[in-house]
């Protein structure tokens, strides 16, 4: 493992608890030797870089950092990287990508004009879809959009026998609700509330700082009053995205409960106005019309299919048969992010649209 991998690996340890800022990580090395290591761990809290620093102490003198984004040049809730890292003797500074932000960036400028070496683009890649959300937001005007599917080996997303509740096994499930726990909101359609009633909360794995708001696309306003979203919308923010023209009734109804109602006319103009609420990526977890439209409407930056080895059988519902004509021939054809095994299941992470990234 490089350095650098080292120091995208630490930066997965913030996932969760760093947002809205971005995940990050740092190794110092000197004389081939780690001498400090961090990552950012908090909102708020030191970055990743000073955690390195102080870990090292003496021996950050004369080192080389590796860090995953380009060291900080602004004063927020803590001092600038940049001041840390000039401080402490570091002698040369190894960093994947430039930070997107107008206020942040340019502490390479400030490192090189202080002496200090500096590298950049080593694990770019990487180091860009580790904060894809947050790249997304500095260039884009909706969300950065994940769709989660869990599928059968038949390609099928229900059991219409009704025998079956979960498709897919507990490692992967576990692995959604890490999805749950690294993203803004989750989104389903009105359809999944109806038929599964869902709480879409974060179980069985750390919790995030803020946890995610629940997102329903409800045309027509179906959402049942007593589904455990409504019931729950005034401890967990429940969003319900309805037309224009949606039943008024239905609107004073659920907003009396705790659910706050918006309005749109399409999904395109949907995830904008999700966007201006402060949303900036969206896990959608279905279901099949839903998906559909949002893979129609190229909507989908992120395709996430959790593949178990049942079947299902031809009566099942495909899990693109609202999907543009030939999507799966296309899919083949797709960059693949991530491809992992979960138990007997198999995840593979798609990627459908690159992330916006400011050049370096």
């Amino acid at each position: 493992m490089s350095f650098l991998e080292r120091a995208l690996e630490l930066a997965e340890r913030g996932r969760g608890t760093t947002n809205p800022n971005p995940v990050v990580g740092a190794v110092l090395v000197r004389d081939g030797e780690v001498v400090g290591e961090g990552w950012h761990e908090r909102k708020g809290e030191s970055h990743a870089e000073a955690n390195a620093i102080a870990a090292a102490g003496d021996r950050a003198r004369g080192s080389t950092l590796y860090v995953t984004l380009e060291p900080c040049a602004h004063l927020g809730k803590t001092p600038p990287c940049v001041h840390a890292i000039i401080g402490a003797g570091i002698a040369r500074v190894v960093a994947a990508v430039r930070d997107p932000s107008d206020v942040a960036r340019g502490g390479v400028e400030i490192l090189r004009a202080a002496g200090v070496a500096v590298d950049l683009g080593v694990e770019r890649q990487p180091a860009i879809e580790l904060n894809a959300a947050f790249f997304n937001a500095h260039a884009s005007g909706r969300p950065w959009v994940t769709l989660k599917l869990a599928v059968s080996a038949d390609g099928r997303i229900a059991d219409p026998t009704g025998q079956r509740r979960w498709i897919t096994g507990t490692e992967s499930r576990r692995q959604v609700h890490r999805l749950r726990a690294n993203s803004d909101a989750i989104a389903v359609g009105s359809g999944t509330v109806l038929a599964d009633d869902p709480s879409l909360t974060v179980r069985d794995v750390p919790a995030p700082r803020v946890p995610p708001r629940r997102i329903v696309f409800d045309r027509t306003l179906r959402t049942p009053l007593d589904s455990q979203l409504v019931r729950t919308a005034r401890a967990v923010e429940t969003v319900v995205v309805a037309t224009p023209d949606a039943p008024g009734d239905r609107r004073a109804q659920l907003e009396s409960a705790g659910a706050r109602v918006v309005a749109a006319t399409e999904l395109a103009s949907a995830l904008e106005l999700l966007r201006t609420l402060g949303v900036r990526s969206l896990l959608v977890e279905g279901g099949a019309r839903l998906a559909g439209a949002m893979l129609r409407e190229a909507l989908v930056d992120r395709l996430v299919i959790f593949r178990s080895p049942i079947t299902l059988g031809d009566e099942a519902p495909g899990a693109f048969d609202f999907a543009p004509p030939g999507f799966s021939g296309f899919l083949t054809a797709a960059r693949v992010i991530e491809d992992e095994r979960f138990g007997s299941d198999r995840m593979t992470v798609y990627a459908l649209h690159e992330v916006p990234c400011s050049p370096d």
